[in-house]
């Protein structure tokens, strides 16, 4: 249910709901504030945290000046994720070298790469669960020793239409724009949406709460103090049955939200509050709308996702 108000109430409706097994049990939401012990900490690399969903790893970063961020055999294309004003970085690829400062997203290729701090900086990158190494790391790997059936499986969207190569997109730069949701960025295996800032909390009559039937929400907390709410249905088995969530969190944070929990986010901070949904893979709904994928000459979609 959207606010009439809400580019999201255009969306369709109608879609088939995918098959799950009977009684397949629904994930609880998992929440993780970047604030205890990294899962690296050294001299070349900062610390960092990694936290995990079924498709896609978070990884964290804190750098200080001249700290790298190394891939020396990466074998799919990553997400370098700036969101903040005094981030300052390079990053390359092979000869390919770019210095990038303030909010940005970063698509870099599979092979050797690296991002270098040029001042103390914090990175995010996003993964896929095909990257073993990082996956590995992540403080809730033992929740994904098994797939969790409700959740589509990746399968990698079509190729960039001109090869691989770094791409830097600057979401602060592109206006806001009447019935678009967000700026939203995709690739071969994420979607990203960068959410418009709010200067103060949301409006409690001007919430959203709804459910996505078959792919998980990972909203990324940048800046400011957010509510999430969160109720699981019931089903048959009433031993699966939950209280409903609301839990506050803070920046950094990721919250883990799982299908087909209704769900609601409120910014409750009282200065800037700014979110970053990701979905792995990326989403189709989204992707048939015209316009609202800013780079989707770059990343083409799968031919059956046509605009309505």
């Amino acid at each position: 249910m959207y606010d009439p108000t809400d580019p999201r109430a255009a969306l369709p409706t109608s879609a088939a709901r995918p098959a799950v097994p009977a009684g397949a049990p629904i994930a609880a939401p998992a929440y993780t504030e970047f604030d205890g012990p990294p899962q690296t900490d050294d001299a070349t690399s900062g610390r960092t945290w990694v936290v995990r969903g079924q498709n896609f790893v978070v990884a964290l970063s804190r750098l200080r000046t001249g700290q790298v961020l190394e891939r020396t055999a990466q074998e799919h294309e990553y997400v370098v994720l700036l969101a903040s004003d005094d981030a300052h970085v390079d990053v390359a690829y092979g000869d390919d070298t770019h210095e990038v400062r303030g909010t940005a997203m970063i698509v870099v290729p599979a092979g050797h790469s690296h991002v270098s701090a040029r001042a103390d900086t914090q990175v995010i990158r996003l993964f896929d669960h095909r990257t073993a190494d990082i996956a590995a790391l992540a403080a809730n790997a033992a929740d994904y020793a098994e797939p969790h059936v409700r959740v589509t499986p990746l399968a990698p969207w079509p190729a960039p239409v001109d090869g691989d190569r770094l791409r830097i997109y600057r979401p602060d730069e592109v206006p806001a724009e009447p019935g678009r949701f967000g700026r939203i960025y995709r690739t071969r295996s994420f979607m990203v949406n960068f959410l418009d800032p709010l200067d103060g909390p949301r409006p409690r009559n001007k919430l959203s709460p709804h459910h996505h039937d078959d792919f998980q929400q990972c909203s990324l907390a940048v800046s400011g103090q957010f509510e999430h709410h969160i109720r699981t249905p019931w089903t048959t088995d009433m031993d699966q049955w939950r209280p409903d969530e609301h839990r506050v969190v803070g920046s950094p944070s990721v919250a883990v939200i799982p299908p087909p929990t209704v769900h609601t986010t409120r910014a409750c901070g009282a200065g800037r509050n700014r979110l970053i949904d990701i979905f792995s893979p990326p989403r189709t709904d989204f992707s048939a709308r015209d316009g609202w994928v800013l780079n989707a000459a770059d990343y083409p979609a799968p031919e059956e996702v046509t605009a309505p």
